[in-house]
């Protein structure tokens, strides 16, 4: 095995991963516990990352550690203030923040915010819009990066710079709907069932409801079913597609001066598989995904920031 020169950590909400990085952010190991900041034992995020990385530090000590995402935020182990947009590796380098862990040294990367008339802010999705810059700098002229999940984010950029981005709380919405409204009892008493007819019909209706949104159509997870038009166990499906359907259609909404550019998916692959059925029914055929970019974008954050030797950045 070659020998590591970093450990790179994703902290989200609801998982703890861990990368051990050789050069050129040869992946050399891996491991996961379901322990993001909203479930680590106690809270105690110390004993969590020693009981994780203790073995990789004990053998390779001083080995440098860099970790994002919600690790870094206000229910986190520490709060990192967030860069401004226009933001790159070289602006999270310089927003690191660093913590000792007790066995060793820990940096925790900022998230980035977008300050104005609509303030927005992202913690861990600039990791891997600037893992995706590095993994195809085509990229780096001008793009639409989608980053679907809880929140999904819709990232431009340009100039090899993350300029403006937007937020659609689409799988929040769907969960919250789906467990605690009566659009979600009809599926959940029958049995859900998976229905890729009920899902493009979800998202037809969205796309072609005009600049009204869905807001009169969200009942129609229910009426159709009461109308015999839908099955119940198809109906979350369905609501899936609508609010999939909208995200894309307010989304989109936003380029109508312009020519949009196929958004480029970053993010677990089923769930990008499920945007890019969307998607095509939106008119963009060939939209296409990036693996691991958070990898590759913790790597460009810990090189920005000095903490990977420069003969292991030229052996890249």
């Amino acid at each position: 095995m070659s020998e590591p020169c970093l450990i790179g950590i994703d902290w989200g909400t609801s998982s703890l991963r861990a990368y051990l990085l050789g050069p050129g952010a040869l992946l050399l190991d891996s491991r996961s516990q379901p322990w993001g900041i909203q479930h680590t034992p106690d809270r105690d995020f110390a004993r969590a990352y020693r009981f994780l990385l203790e073995d990789w530090l004990a053998r390779w000590p001083g080995l440098p550690a860099i970790a994002s995402g919600m690790i870094g935020s206000r229910q986190g182990w520490r709060e990192v203030p967030y860069a401004d947009c226009p933001a790159n590796a070289s602006a999270l380098a310089a927003g690191l923040v660093k913590i000792e862990t007790g066995v060793g040294a820990l940096h925790l990367i900022p998230g980035v915010r977008q300050v104005g008339e609509h303030p927005n802010v992202l913690r861990g999705e600039e990791t891997q819009v600037v893992g995706a810059l590095a993994l195809d700098p085509v990229l780096e002229k001008q793009a639409l990066l989608l980053l679907p999940g809880t929140h999904s984010k819709w990232v431009q950029v340009r100039d090899g710079m993350l300029q403006t981005f937007s937020t659609y709380m689409t799988g929040e919405l769907f969960a919250v709907l789906r467990e605690h409204s009566i659009l979600g009892r009809p599926a959940l008493e029958a049995g859900p069932v998976a229905s890729t007819e009920a899902y493009r019909r979800g998202i037809q209706t969205a796309r072609d409801i005009g600049p009204g949104g869905i807001a009169d159509r969200l009942f129609s997870v229910r009426s159709l079913v009461l109308c015999g038009e839908l099955p119940a166990a198809h109906s979350l499906d369905y609501l899936s597609g609508l609010l999939i359907g909208e995200e894309l259609r307010s989304a989109l909404c936003g380029f109508a001066s312009s020519p949009v550019p196929t958004p480029v998916l970053l993010g677990e692959p089923a769930l990008c598989a499920r945007y890019r059925e969307a998607l095509a029914l939106f008119g963009f055929d060939r939209v296409r995904s990036l693996d691991n970019p958070g990898v590759a974008g913790l790597w460009q954050v810990a090189q920005a920031a000095g903490l990977i030797a420069k003969e292991e950045v030229q052996r890249a």
